[in-house]
């Protein structure tokens, strides 16, 4: 009822405990409405209407009562085309398919909109009323006889009335929003597209940021860094760094094999055309180019390069490690983005947990008053469990400390990697001083080649 009320900036009364919510100063609730199927009550057009109802079906103190889906939408389109995308994608994907759906476009004008579709779990009966969620269905065995456990019950599964927990659900979700907006913003002369596919799963040698999460998006606005802001800038600046030496070494590799095979410089011949070709004017510029010189000749001497020929091979071999180091650098920084999240659930699990236990042992009649002082702890515990029941998937031992190791594990295996990396970008570097050298001499002999133009006319 709180999520309802919230993502639509709304007053509703639960009917339920008589709680009511109020978000009617939220900013930024731009367009809100309820979308039904044909069999659905009519009045389940008034939200509040509609989530009691939901409320009142729902027995169980551990029920789901409804499904959240939170969709962006393309900041290129207007916030009319925007609305009319959304609402359309929802009555294609879940009003048709039985759900009811509660749609709210949020757009604060930060160049972020998006919408929260909030589904009804249980499908519908043709008359209107809640249907079943599951059924039970009996195993029997290879005489068509019921099964017997020790217990005296009889051996059964449980049958989902409709598909729409089933794992394949949000991969086909994901990718109808995709098609939906791609062809959206085609219609409209847009040549944006959109993937919901991974870059791992799209082959984009590109490592994806972690979430921030709603505590951490506010505190990096208002210019704090966090924990995640910061492994986020980490991950943009490898990938940053990343697509710059391969754009780099590619670059190099197309002009060695564009380099004639014949009469090439040798590779003294291009460290003089280095310094041939500067103008080195202070005591800094000199001291500079000797290191660079020094360096280029370390390299040269460590890899026997003697010729472009052998140049050739080396700058290949550093194009695929380059292409084996960053796709070892993936997986690691995404385990330790993992992991990094794990440990930070953990910890705010760990922090509430005694104001969450004080609540709920508190009278029922109490617990409100102490939930609207200690609500930030109480909500931060209740995300933080959630997480982690996810994480765990029924495990109950917390492997706090076998996470701790293999962070510690996977950062010093990211350093070994990190200090490759660099060791392969200083030898890029090497390559293209060389290569600065050779187009250096080649335009000397060119300008030596071609015939002097006199003045006048020939005649």
């Amino acid at each position: 009822m709180g999520a309802a009320a919230y993502r639509a900036g709304e007053k509703i009364t639960n009917e339920y405990d008589g709680k009511i919510h109020d978000f009617t100063k939220k900013p930024g609730v731009v367009h809100t409405e309820i979308l039904l199927p044909a069999n659905a009550p009519s009045e389940y057009a008034d939200r509040a209407v509609l989530w009691n109802a939901v409320e009142r079906i729902e027995k169980a103190e551990n029920a789901q009562l409804a499904r959240d889906i939170e969709i962006a939408l393309p900041a290129e389109l207007t916030r009319e085309q925007n609305i009319s995308l959304a609402r359309e994608y929802v009555k294609r994907h879940f009003v048709e398919k039985g759900m009811c759906a509660d749609l709210c476009v949020h757009d604060k004008g930060d160049g972020n909109p998006h919408a929260h579709i909030l589904l009804t779990m249980r499908p519908l009966e043709p008359d209107g009323r809640w249907g079943a969620k599951s059924r039970k269905e009996y195993i029997l065995d290879d005489k068509g006889q019921r099964i017997v456990l020790p217990s005296g019950e009889f051996k059964s599964r449980k049958i989902n009335a409709v598909d729409w927990n089933d794992r394949t659900k949000a991969e086909e979700w994901r990718q109808g929003w995709a098609d939906a907006v791609n062809a959206a913003l085609k219609r409209h002369g847009i040549e944006t597209r959109v993937d919901h596919r991974s870059y791992e799963r799209q082959g984009i040698d590109q490592k994806p940021t972690i979430h921030l999460g709603v505590a951490a998006a506010q505190m990096e606005r208002k210019g704090i860094a966090t924990d995640r802001g910061n492994i986020n800038r980490e991950i943009n600046s490898i990938n940053k760094e990343i697509r710059q030496t391969r754009a780099r070494i590619r670059k190099v590799k197309d002009w060695l094999y564009a380099v004639p095979v014949q009469n090439t410089p040798t590779m003294v011949e291009m460290m003089t055309g280095v310094a041939g070709g500067k103008n080195l004017e202070t005591r800094w510029q000199k001291i500079a180019d000797l290191k660079t010189r020094a360096n280029v000749l370390i390299f040269l001497q460590s890899n026997h390069i003697t010729g472009i020929a052998q140049l050739a091979e080396k700058v290949s071999q550093i194009h695929e490690r380059l292409y084996e180091v960053s796709n070892k650098v993936k997986p690691v920084e995404r385990r330790l983005a993992a992991l990094a999240e794990h440990l930070s659930q953990y910890d705010s699990y760990k922090q509430h947990r005694a104001v969450y236990d004080q609540y709920r042992q508190l009278d029922p009649k109490k617990r409100d008053a102490f939930k609207v002082k200690h609500s930030g702890e109480i909500q931060s515990y209740e995300a933080a469990k959630k997480y982690l029941d996810a994480v765990m998937n029924g495990k109950t031992t917390i492997p706090i400390k076998t996470w701790q190791a293999e962070r510690d594990k996977l950062t010093a295996e990211k350093y070994a990697l990190s200090e490759e990396y660099y060791t392969l970008k200083d030898e890029v570097k090497s390559v293209e001083v060389l290569r600065k050298g050779a187009e250096s001499l080649m335009r000397e002999d060119t300008q030596r080649t071609q015939p002097q133009r006199t003045q006048g006319m020939e005649l």
